[in-house]
C-alpha cells in the first residue's frame, strides 16, 4: 500500500468521529519505482494532508520529508523527488493499519487475497441465458394467465348477456328516426 492511498484512507466503525489518520504498524516495507511526473505531484500537493503524510513516512523509515510544506516548494527538483519517493514508491507489503480512536487493526498482507476480489470475480460473469429466458416464459406465463381471464371474464358476461335476452328479460331498444 503506498503512503498516497494511505492519505486517503480513514476509519469508518460506526460511532468512530476521528478515524484519520489511520497509524501504520510495520512489518515490511518495499521501494518500487515509480517513473517521476512532477505534474501529478503539484496536483496531488493540495489533496494530500502533510502532517499525516510525514509522519507515516517517518513510520516506514524515510525521513526525508520537511515537517512543514508550502505550494512554493513545488518549484525544487530536490523537494518534488522526496515527495514523489514517499507518497509513490514507498509500499507497505506487510503490517496493519490502525484506528486512532478505537485501536482496531486493519492487516495488509501483500499474500492474502481479500474477499472482495472473489466476490466482484462472480458479480462480473455475465446473465446466464437459461436464467433469462425461464424468467421471461414466467413472466409470459403470469400476464398471459391475466389476459386470459380478462378475456373469459367478458365472454361470461356476453353469454349472460344473450341469455337473458332469449329468455325475454331484458329487449334492445332500437331507436328510429
Amino acid at each position: 500500500m503506498r503512503l498516497l492511498t494511505h492519505n486517503m484512507l480513514s476509519s469508518n466503525i460506526k460511532g468512530v468521529v476521528n478515524g484519520f489518520p489511520l497509524r501504520i504498524e510495520v512489518e515490511k516495507v518495499v521501494e518500487k519505482q515509480v517513473d517521476f511526473n512532477p505534474d501529478f505531484l503539484k496536483n496531488m500537493f493540495s489533496k494530500i494532508e502533510w502532517k499525516p503524510l510525514v509522519d507515516a513516512s517517518r513510520t516506514m523509515g524515510y525521513a526525508e520529508l520537511p515537517e512543514e510544506a508550502e505550494s512554493s516548494m513545488l518549484d525544487s527538483h530536490d523537494f518534488l523527488q522526496r515527495f514523489h519517493h514517499a507518497l509513490l514508491e514507498l509500499h507497505l507489503e506487510e503490517g496493519a493499519l490502525i484506528c486512532p480512536e478505537t485501536g482496531r487493526r486493519f492487516p495488509v498482507n501483500k499474500e492474502k487475497k481479500m474477499a472482495a476480489g472473489r466476490v466482484a470475480h462472480v458479480t462480473l460473469q455475465g446473465p446466464s441465458v437459461v436464467k433469462e429466458i425461464l424468467i421471461g416464459m414466467g413472466v409470459a406465463l403470469f400476464a398471459g394467465s391475466f389476459w386470459k381471464m380478462h378475456q373469459w371474464n367478458e365472454q361470461r358476461k356476453v353469454r349472460a348477456f344473450y341469455d337473458l335476452l332469449e329468455k325475454g328479460e331484458i329487449g334492445v331498444v332500437v331507436d328510429e328516426e
